[in-house]
């Protein structure tokens, strides 16, 4: 859970006009961050925090749970991203397939020769916060919103899967994909290298992808996640340690995975914020008000 949402309950459990000016502050950057991630418009970032904290502000009194704030509010956010965002802005709406996002036998060739790649390397290659975002804004909807909860939101599945309203289990395999879908999109950045290594690979001649590991990538992120029983973990392992090509691939998904975990967030305009802010405190005032005299 974001520490920001527990921050903001404690802060307005205090009540004063300062601590709750300083909640709504924190809710603003969370629910701007969050927009911003998703719809990549500045301006779709913008009024989707405007409405969401207008249409929240009423119930914030009722909220002693950070965990019951944290699921409305990105709720919320989520289906306001996806209704307003510039429909000429939106990519595919389609399934991606895990065969698709696996290497075949050439990619897997060209990445045993390439050595492990540190996450460090990985941002510089990919050109790092350009790149991550328009590999992020390619994704489909439905695996962009799960991968920005998880994995840039720094939310537990289970706490996305109460959001979207999905089971645990496709939580899981639509994160999957989507962290497969990123680690694409930020490897070909390096796609002058790699090209004249396939030329060469070609020239040589490479068996297709090896059915062995095939049965390996569907369970990576488990694995990266630390989700796998002991004995599916040591069998991983088994593989990975004679399989060169396996462990590049591994250290390519964790380096972009562990890109988008240290993705800066964005915050709104501080100017307008503040007077925005102004208008809230008032709004909350008279909602707590109201609460009092119902009970």
């Amino acid at each position: 859970m974001r520490s920001e949402i527990e921050q903001a309950v404690v802060l307005m459990q205090r009540g004063d006009d300062e601590a709750l000016e300083q909640a709504l502050a924190l809710l603003q950057n969370t629910v701007f961050s969050f927009s911003m991630r998703v719809c990549g418009q500045r301006q779709d970032a913008e009024d989707t925090m405007q409405e969401v904290l207008v249409k929240s502000v009423g119930y914030l009194p009722k909220f002693d749970s950070p965990k019951a704030l944290l699921v409305w509010l990105y709720k919320v956010a989520k289906n306001r991203c996806l209704m307003s965002r510039r429909r000429s802005k939106f990519a595919p709406l389609r399934e991606l397939s895990l065969d698709e996002l696996m290497p075949d036998g050439k990619e897997l060739e060209l990445s045993s020769g390439e050595g492990s790649i540190s996450p460090e390397a990985f941002a510089i290659r990919s050109q790092s916060a350009a790149r991550l975002r328009e590999a992020i804004q390619t994704l489909p909807p439905r695996y962009r919103i799960i991968l920005v909860l998880r994995d840039m939101e720094g939310l537990t599945d289970d706490e996305v899967a109460e959001i979207t309203g999905l089971r645990a289990g496709t939580v899981r395999v639509r994160l999957h994909r989507a962290r497969l879908f990123v680690r694409k999109e930020l490897m070909k950045a390096r796609k002058p290298l790699r090209a004249k290594k396939m030329l060469a690979t070609q020239q040589a001649g490479v068996a297709p992808r090896p059915p062995r590991c095939k049965a390996m990538f569907a369970e990576l992120s488990n694995y990266l996640d630390e989700q796998l029983d002991d004995s599916l973990c040591e069998e991983l392992e088994r593989h990975f340690d004679g399989c060169g090509p396996c462990q590049a691939f591994l250290a390519s998904l964790e380096a972009a995975i562990e890109e988008c975990r240290k993705a800066p967030a964005e915050h709104p305009a501080t100017r307008d914020s503040a007077r925005f802010r102004q208008k809230l405190v008032q709004d909350y005032r008279r909602a707590a008000v109201a609460l009092k005299s119902e009970h």
